[in-house]
């Protein structure tokens, strides 16, 4: 009876949305401050160690958990729609394959998936993250001063328009693609190599599987987070007129000032930021699956 209760209702469905929703904050609130430091590197303020240092002596230590709110809130969003449509997908797949594990290709096809819907659905709260964080590099008279996430939103709808909340959803929706094809179908991957055939244990699988996806994430992403972010940020000259036309003229303009490489501005910190995050993710969904399963959900 009990056997029954847990297999149906809707617990079941929502499970993976829940717990990947909370594993995502739990890991925004460790690393949000590398996060800022990434965010203020893209936009010109120099390198890791000096856009730290200018923080800590002109805006305090609180700068460093500056928009953790709307962080908080796009994983809320945008990592439990992932996580939840990534695991939802590969099950149906697997069934579909009797049991079988998935090949590569179609890991990557089910991580594009999530990641688009996952992107569309937190748009708003990545928009907000953004300019909160980027907020203190604009002259003061520029300055938006959003107290939180909600006062943003709330902010952005009645100066914009409801539709202004998916400003830069294109490259937002691209870069949430690239990301999650390489970090979800790189760590289930990873994990089949790890556990089943190298034999490795559970937390030795989940470390080096979670660094193996972080990489990949972060290379297949930072272009895309680079246009985004610039996308994002910009606002008009004194004549009304926006730097950009779009991603594609942001990318162009990009690449014909600054090369290729201009688009891995920031890596090494945006490759610290995201494989640390991405294994704390994991780690903190194993616990919550493990805790799940001791009080019998």
């Amino acid at each position: 009876m009990g056997e029954e209760k847990k297999s149906g209702g809707v617990w079941p469905t929502v499970k993976p949305f829940v717990n990947g929703g909370a594993s995502g904050m739990l890991a925004t609130c460790v690393i949000q401050p590398v996060d800022m430091i990434k965010v203020r590197m893209q936009l010109g303020q120099g390198s890791a160690v000096s856009v730290t240092k200018n923080m800590l002596r002109e805006e305090g230590f609180g700068a460093l958990y500056k928009g953790l709110s709307a962080g908080l809130l796009r994983q809320a969003t945008y990592t439990t729609a992932r996580l939840g449509t990534f695991r939802i997908l590969t099950n149906k797949a697997i069934a579909a394959n009797d049991g079988k594990p998935l090949p590569l290709y179609q890991k990557a096809l089910c991580g594009l998936t999530a990641g688009a819907i996952g992107a569309s659905v937190g748009s708003p709260a990545d928009l907000a993250l953004i300019r909160m964080q980027a907020d203190a590099t604009l002259p003061v008279a520029q300055r938006r001063n959003y107290t939180n996430a909600f006062q943003a939103l709330y902010r952005i709808v009645a100066d914009e328009g409801v539709f202004a909340l998916w400003k830069g959803a294109g490259p937002t929706v691209v870069r949430a693609m690239a990301l999650n094809m390489g970090m979800l179908a790189s760590y289930d991957q990873s994990v089949e190599l790890f556990k089943d055939t190298l034999g490795f244990g559970e937390v030795s699988t989940v470390v080096g599987a979670s660094a193996v996806s972080g990489f990949f994430a972060s290379a297949f992403s930072l272009p895309f987070d680079y246009v985004k972010t610039q996308i994002q940020k910009m606002q008009p000259d004194a004549n009304g007129k926006l730097p950009y036309t779009g991603s594609l003229d942001c990318a162009m303009k990009t690449l014909k000032a600054g090369g290729p490489f201009k688009f891995y501005t920031g890596f090494p910190v945006y490759c610290v930021r995201i494989a640390p995050h991405v294994m704390m993710t994991w780690i903190f969904l194993s616990q919550i699956q493990k805790l799940e399963k001791s009080v019998g959900l």
